[in-house]
């Protein structure tokens, strides 16, 4: 969180805004775009020209000249160019004494080109105008940051805004790198004779124009980042203010409802088992006996047939008697 910090922070952000600015500035001014060797014939030697030439009777110091038949590559001399956004310098052949000799490259260029290298230099002359728009609010913001510290909203709109400059800037630099590119192609191809060259590549001013691009993104990336960062916490600040947390209420707890006994078995019912007589309630007491002397149809000499009846889980026992036959009818 500490790195981060410190990668977000403005003034590093700025450091890189004002790092790629230099780096484009540098690249855009250098003449080192590409360099490489031309393959020219040889020139006729003259006073100040005695290596690399044809001889010719007649010049000065004639008889050192020695004459030969030359064929193939012998015939041609490979001297080296460099080549920039403006200007392209090679090397003079017409002198024994190194030196070089420049033209424009807008000279080189061939008619159909020219529309295409007149818009990649108004590209890249934007994107070191946005590059210095975006270096200019990063400061106006790094200033507001140590004077005002009230206006932190001011702060991140300007942050905000060199962002986008920032970026636009970095694209539109993409764009004019890749399209100078095409234009040397198709200079090298289709020039005039005298700029022929046989081999070339990218020199340091190239990779200096994209090491730049690179830092111009990272600086661009950083601004956005941070800009979005601290909206996201201002509005998560506001929102705290605006509705404070409540505390949760505890979780209502329903306790569960009380087992249902099993209904009873009938009686009909093949699991049907009836209680012990040991578990019955106790009965209740029985009547006493009733007197059945006045029945005519008693004897005391024959016993009366007793009945055994089952005994009701109810708990109560009727009681069946005789009758006294000798009452009156």
């Amino acid at each position: 969180m500490a790195l981060l910090a410190v990668v977000r922070s403005p003034p590093l952000t700025f450091f890189q805004t004002v790092v790629s600015l230099l780096l484009s500035a540098v690249a855009l001014l250098s003449p080192y775009w590409c360099e490489g060797r031309q393959k020219v014939p040889k020139p006729l030697c003259t006073r100040t020209k005695h290596t690399d030439c044809i001889p010719v009777p007649g010049v000065s110091n004639s008889a050192s000249i020695q004459f030969s038949w030359e064929t193939g590559d012998d015939r041609f001399v490979f001297p080296s160019f460099h080549s920039g956004l403006w200007i392209s310098c090679e090397e003079n052949i017409y002198s024994d004494e190194w030196e070089e000799k420049c033209r424009y490259f807008m000279d080189l260029t061939p008619r159909s080109e020219k529309g295409i290298w007149w818009l990649c230099m108004t590209m890249e002359l934007m994107y070191v105008a946005l590059l210095s728009i975006s270096c200019v609010l990063l400061l106006v913001q790094l200033g507001l940051r140590r004077r005002l510290r009230s206006s932190q909203q001011w702060g991140m709109l300007l942050n905000a805004f060199s962002a986008v400059f920032t970026v636009l800037g970095g694209l539109l630099g993409m764009v004019a790198h890749m399209m100078f590119m095409q234009v040397f192609q198709v200079t090298a191809s289709m020039g005039p004779e005298d700029f022929n060259p046989h081999s070339y590549g990218y020199s340091w001013a190239f990779y200096v124009a994209w090491a730049a691009f690179s830092v111009c993104m990272s600086s661009g990336v950083s601004a956005l980042n941070s800009y979005t960062r601290d909206t996201l916490l201002r509005r998560l600040k506001h929102k705290a203010w605006a509705y404070p947390l409540q505390p949760h209420p505890a979780p209502f707890y329903c306790p569960p409802p009380p087992p249902i006994p099993p209904p009873p078995l009938s009686p009909l019912s093949p699991y049907y088992i009836p209680e012990s007589p040991s578990h019955l309630p106790p009965s209740l007491p029985s009547p006493p006996p009733l007197s059945c002397s006045l029945s005519p149809f008693y004897s005391p000499s024959i016993p009366s047939p007793s009945l055994s009846l089952p005994r009701p889980a109810h708990g109560y026992i009727p009681q069946f008697c005789e009758e006294d036959s000798s009452g009156p009818l």
